[in-house]
């Protein structure tokens, strides 16, 4: 049998992905920081429709500010795509301070280590 192409790639990514969902879980961006690059962005489409988003500052400042630690929150890491030094991911969040997402990530293997560039994001109506 051939050695698994990807198995830690995947593993790492994953650790990555859930400093993210942790923070999130917890509404405090120190926990997702590191899971970001200094340079990461974040885009999404507000409620009329308009382009939203940035530096990933603005993820950091409105998790402190508009969020509450939310233990009933549930996700699922939906895919992991990687090739080579890149890849994507997909998680679904349900009961996030009342919010309900999809997020796309890109990654990046940067000295050894994934990190976060950019996250785009759909809000749903929550249930």
């Amino acid at each position: 049998m051939n050695k698994p192409t990807y198995v830690q790639e995947y593993k790492a990514i994953t650790e990555v992905l859930n400093k993210y969902n942790d923070g999130c879980k917890q509404a405090q961006s120190s926990i997702m920081k590191p899971a970001f690059n200094e340079q990461a962005t974040i885009f999404g489409v507000g409620a009329d429709g308009k382009l939203t988003g940035g530096a990933i500052q603005n993820l950091f400042d409105g998790i402190d500010s508009g969020f509450r630690p939310s233990p009933e929150a549930q996700n699922a890491i939906v895919k992991i795509d990687i090739v080579g030094t890149a890849a994507s991911a997909r998680i679904d969040t349900n009961d996030v301070s009342g919010f309900c997402f999809t997020d796309f990530f890109h990654l990046l293997k940067v000295d050894g280590h994934w990190t976060v560039v950019s996250k785009i994001y759909h809000t749903h109506v929550a249930p």
